[in-house]
């Protein structure tokens, strides 16, 4: 498989996707073609590992097998269970379980399997260099990310979080690592501003000569790189060989950086009979209005809510979905990415905002509304949600979901993570048992306390070359 990136003709094979991160022309590497599976090899997914041994086949075929394979093992050691994804039936929706690994979020899966592919890819090309990973998060990539490195042999990762509007249970996951290599760094800003200082910094060609020099290679722990993505497609395969007899369903993600719903996106490229996508925000809603008009604006409104790892208004990886729109045509996402640079919005032509609106459809969910739902579906069923997957299934309610297809809810969170929202939505503690991660968290010591202005992110990350 060759990537290209979205700005440009510049291609890459996988490995150097995955080491990179970013494409040197400051877009995001994207396959170059995608080819539709065979129906059988869908329907026959039994389990979690043939999904992703689907999914890396068809994306990375170009990585020997023998790494896609021990990428599979250490994801299966870090899920244990028969069932690592439960899909689950609550009331009427089909509820994808996809936070049962060692963080209790959805990016266990991909985080699990990034880095044997890192490993794989440095040993390649690093030329005996260490790798230091940058990563932005919200909330949950964060503690994934540094769980999923730790101890990791020639990588260093760091981790840059908002200081405020984590969930107390998100931040110490950032803060209790004793990994030597892992580095948590809070900010005093918010996801944004975290995300756009660790794009500029891959985008400098000055600062990753520096990094280089002092025997340092790049790279992106984030959903702007190809192995975050392309694991998250075996999500979607998987519930697509469950439902195989049901026919086509729906998809309804609660939507941050756009990472997992363009993975569902990437599915149904290779065959899942997915109807319709839906793009569930909460209050800071630039995604659902952008899936609403073709008109991606962010405006001026930040919201920290009780959905923190939603509390993003630049997501990244709808650039890949330009590029899909646009049909490869690098110049008009350039030209896009221009305006946002320089307008603080942009705004799809004609062509590319009807294949927009005929896949997608979005909604939104306030806090109020969400603490309403997860109150709603504990009484109507006894199942508890986390809040972001609340936003969802209040979404997917006010679409009138289920509606003749199944409706399958991609919930992202365990509820652990947020026991605060869920003592204020349910009125009692209604968490007991945690699970023992969750529990030792309460006792550990903390081990990351760095604090950082926005314009200190670059000389923390020299500390560390």
């Amino acid at each position: 498989m060759k990537f290209t990136s979205t700005r440009s003709n510049v291609e890459a094979d996988s490995l150097y996707t995955v080491l990179r991160g970013l494409a040197p022309d400051g877009g995001l590497y994207v396959p170059k073609s995608v080819k539709p599976l065979d129906p059988s090899a869908i329907a026959s997914i039994k389990s979690l590992a043939d999904a992703e041994r689907l999914a890396l086949g068809a994306i990375f075929d170009d990585i020997p097998a023998e790494v896609r394979e021990d990428a599979i093992a250490n994801l299966l050691a870090k899920f244990p269970a028969e069932n690592p994804i439960p899909l689950v039936e609550a009331d009427g929706l089909q509820i994808l379980e996809l936070f049962q690994g060692p963080t209790g979020a959805f990016k266990d899966v991909a985080l699990s399997v990034l880095p044997v592919l890192m490993a794989a890819s440095a040993k390649k090309l690093a030329d005996g260099r260490k790798v230091l990973i940058l990563t932005a998060t919200s909330g949950d990539t964060g503690s994934a990310a540094m769980a999923g490195f730790g101890d990791v042999p020639g990588v260093e990762i760091a981790v840059f979080f908002p200081n405020v509007g984590t969930s107390r249970v998100q931040r110490l996951q950032m803060t209790t690592p004793t990994a030597k290599n892992v580095h948590g760094i809070a900010i005093r800003g918010n996801f944004d501003d975290a995300q756009a200082a660790v794009k500029r910094i891959f985008a400098d060609e000055a600062f990753r000569a520096e990094a280089e020099k002092a025997g340092t290679l790049l790279s992106s722990a984030n959903s702007i790189n190809t192995g975050r993505l392309v694991p998250q497609i075996g999500y979607y395969l998987l519930a697509a060989a469950r439902l195989a007899d049901k026919g086509a369903f729906d998809v309804v993600v609660p939507s941050g950086n756009f990472g997992n719903i363009l993975a569902a996106y990437y599915a149904k490229m290779l065959g899942a009979p997915i109807r319709k996508f839906v793009c569930a925000s909460n209050v800071n809603d630039v995604l659902a209005r952008f899936v609403a008009t073709g008109v991606y604006d962010p405006g001026e409104s930040f919201t920290v809510t009780n959905s923190p790892s939603m509390d993003i208004r630049k997501s990244s990886n709808v650039e890949r979905l330009l590029w899909i729109l646009n049909d490869g045509d690098s110049g008009e996402v350039a030209r896009l990415m221009k305006d946002f640079a320089e307008k603080g919005r942009y705004e799809l032509n004609d062509a590319a905002k009807a294949r927009l609106f005929a896949d997608f459809s979005g909604g939104v969910a306030t806090p109020e509304e969400t603490e309403v739902e997860m109150r709603r579906m504990r009484e109507a069923c006894g199942y508890v949600l986390d809040p972001h997957t609340a936003v969802a299934t209040a979404v997917a309610r006010k679409l009138g979901l289920p509606d003749g297809a199944p409706c399958v809810i991609a919930a992202t969170a365990t509820p652990y993570k947020f026991p605060e929202t869920c003592q204020r939505a349910f009125g009692a503690d209604v968490l007991d048992n945690p699970p023992p991660a969750f529990a030792a968290l309460e006792t550990a010591p903390v081990t990351q306390d760095k604090v950082v202005d926005v314009g200190g992110i670059d000389d923390a990350v020299r500390e560390i070359f």
